[in-house]
């Protein structure tokens, strides 16, 4: 158990990192006042491995989610790219 959350953390760590000091603002100040939308794109950095998941009924606690539109574009296309080669390195 304590290996997966290790896992995790190292995972969710390499993922905030590619964000700039701006868009990790950004995030934070949606972790406390946004709510996401249905069908909103998002991760849920306690559980990266679950990928990109669409708000729906239940969702992750907002303090732990990075949402889609809370950063641009460009930044989310390389989150979910280096999130990917992550999930492929571990399962290798």
């Amino acid at each position: 158990m304590m290996y997966i959350q290790h896992k995790r953390l190292l995972m969710r760590e390499r993922i905030l990192k590619l964000l700039t000091a701006t868009e990790a603002a950004s995030v934070t100040r949606a972790e406390t006042s946004e709510r996401l939308a249905f069908g909103d794109e998002y991760l849920d950095l306690n559980h990266l491995d679950r990928g990109v998941r669409r708000a729906g009924r239940m969702i992750a606690p907002m303090g732990r989610v990075l949402a889609r539109k809370a950063v641009p574009e460009s930044t989310w296309l390389k989150l979910t790219e280096h999130l990917a080669a992550l999930t492929r390195a571990t399962l290798n």
